[in-house]
C-alpha cells in the first residue's frame, strides 16, 4: 500500500497530541541530560534553544520534503534538501548555544571542543537525524493506520454497493419468471389464478421488505420457497413430483435472501417438460450450525454451461463469494438425465 500524503493525512493527528508529544520529549531530554551533566539548569537552557529547531526541521521534513520530493521519487533532491537543512540547522544551533547558553558548545565531549570541527558537525547532525527519524516514523505509522482503516471502510462500502446491485438484479429476474407463470394461467382462464395472485403478493412482500438485508432468517426463506413451490404446483397442475424435506432448527440460522430459491427456480425452468418431472429439495441445519441445501431434478437436452452462465446462478455465486469468501462449498453435479446442486454454508459463529 502506498502512503498518500494529502491534507487529510496532515491533519490526522490532532494538535493536542503534537503538544503532548513535544512536551513529554522535552521533559525527558531535560531530565536525561540534566542527570548526565548533573546540571539541570544547563540542560533546560540548551533544550530551550534546541527544541524549536528540532520542531521546525521535523515539520519541514514531514509536510514539505517528503510529499514534495520523496513521495514523487525525487530521492536525490530529497537527500540534498535534507542535508542542506541539517547544515543550516547546525550553524543556527551552534551559534545560539554559544551566545545564549555556553561557550563550551560540546560539553559532553572531553576537553573544551570548538565549533565547526568534523566530529562536532557529525555529532550534531546525527542528533538531528535521530529526532527527524523518530517523529517521521510516528507520522508514517499514523498515516499507514489511517489509510488502512480508509481502505477497509471503502471495501465495506463497495461490498454493500455490489450486494445491493446484485439483489436489485435478481429480484426483477425472479418476478419476471413468476409473472410468466401467472400469465400462462390467465391464458388458460384457470380458477386458480386468484390464488396465484395471493401467493405472488406474499412473495413480493418478502422481496420488497425482507430481501433488502444481506441475510435473513432461514425459516423465512423456507416459507418463501414453500409459497413458490405452491405456485409451481398450480402452474403444472400438480403433475410435478415436488418433495421438500427440512431438518434441524431453522430459527437461529441466517442466509442471503433468494439464494436457495434461485437454484430451485432454475430446476423448474430447465427441468424435464414431458412427464415424470421431479424436483427434490433438501434443507438441513446441522448440529454444528452449518446449513446444507440440495436440489435435484431430471432434465432433457440441457447443458450445465448454459445454466451456469445465466443471470441467476452467476448472481448467486457472486453473492456467496462476497458474503462467505471460502467458507462455503458449492457443487453442481450432472449426469445424462439428472442435475443436482449442493450448497454447504459453514457456521459463521463457529468460524469466529
Amino acid at each position: 500500500m502506498s502512503l498518500n500524503f494529502n491534507k487529510e493525512n496532515y491533519k490526522s493527528i490532532p494538535l493536542k497530541y503534537h503538544l503532548l508529544f513535544w512536551s513529554c520529549y522535552f521533559t525527558f531530554n531535560i531530565i536525561r541530560w540534566g542527570s548526565y551533566f548533573d546540571d539541570y539548569i544547563y540542560s533546560l537552557k540548551s533544550n530551550l534553544v534546541e527544541f524549536p529547531i528540532h520542531i521546525v526541521l521535523v515539520y519541514i521534513n514531514i509536510y514539505y520534503f517528503i510529499p514534495k520530493f520523496l513521495v514523487k521519487k525525487q530521492y536525490k533532491t530529497y537527500i540534498l534538501c535534507l542535508f542542506l537543512s541539517l547544515g543550516l540547522v547546525y550553524i543556527i544551533r551552534t551559534g545560539l548555544i554559544y551566545f545564549l547558553v555556553t561557550e563550551n558548545i560540546w560539553p559532553e565531549a572531553s576537553g573544551n571542543q570548538k565549533a565547526f570541527t568534523f566530529n562536532h558537525i557529525v555529532a550534531v547532525i546525527i542528533g538531528e537525524l535521530y529526532v527527524v527519524a523518530l517523529v517521521t516514523t510516528i507520522k508514517l505509522t499514523v498515516v499507514w493506520i489511517n489509510q488502512r482503516k480508509y481502505v477497509e471502510e471503502l471495501s465495506k462500502v463497495n461490498l454493500q454497493t455490489e450486494l445491493k446491485f446484485l439483489r436489485m438484479q435478481i429480484q426483477p429476474h425472479f418476478f419476471f419468471n413468476t409473472l410468466n407463470s401467472l400469465y400462462s394461467l390467465t391464458l388458460d382462464k384457470s380458477d386458480e389464478a386468484p390464488e396465484v395472485v395471493l401467493k405472488l403478493s406474499n412473495i413480493m412482500e418478502y422481496v420488497i421488505y425482507e430481501a433488502k438485508e444481506n441475510k435473513v432468517k432461514l425459516s423465512k426463506e423456507v416459507n418463501l420457497i414453500q409459497d413458490y413451490i405452491d405456485l409451481q404446483k398450480i402452474r403444472h397442475s400438480n403433475s410435478v413430483d415436488i418433495q421438500l424435506e427440512i431438518k434441524g432448527d431453522l430459527e437461529n440460522a441466517e442466509i442471503p435472501p433468494l439464494v436457495l430459491l434461485s437454484f430451485i427456480e432454475n430446476s423448474f425452468k430447465h427441468g424435464k417438460k414431458d412427464g415424470d418431472f421431479y424436483i427434490h429439495i433438501y434443507i438441513k441445519r446441522k448440529k454444528d450450525g452449518a446449513i446444507f441445501f440440495s436440489v435435484e431434478n431430471n432434465y432433457v437436452c440441457f447443458t450445465p454451461e448454459k445454466k451456469l452462465n445465466g443471470v441467476g446462478n452467476n448472481n448467486v455465486k457472486r453473492r456467496l463469494d462476497l458474503l462467505y469468501g471460502e467458507n462455503y462449498n458449492l457443487n453442481i453435479i450432472k449426469d445424462k438425465a439428472k442435475f443436482k446442486v449442493e450448497l454447504l454454508i459453514l457456521n459463521q459463529d463457529e468460524l469466529k
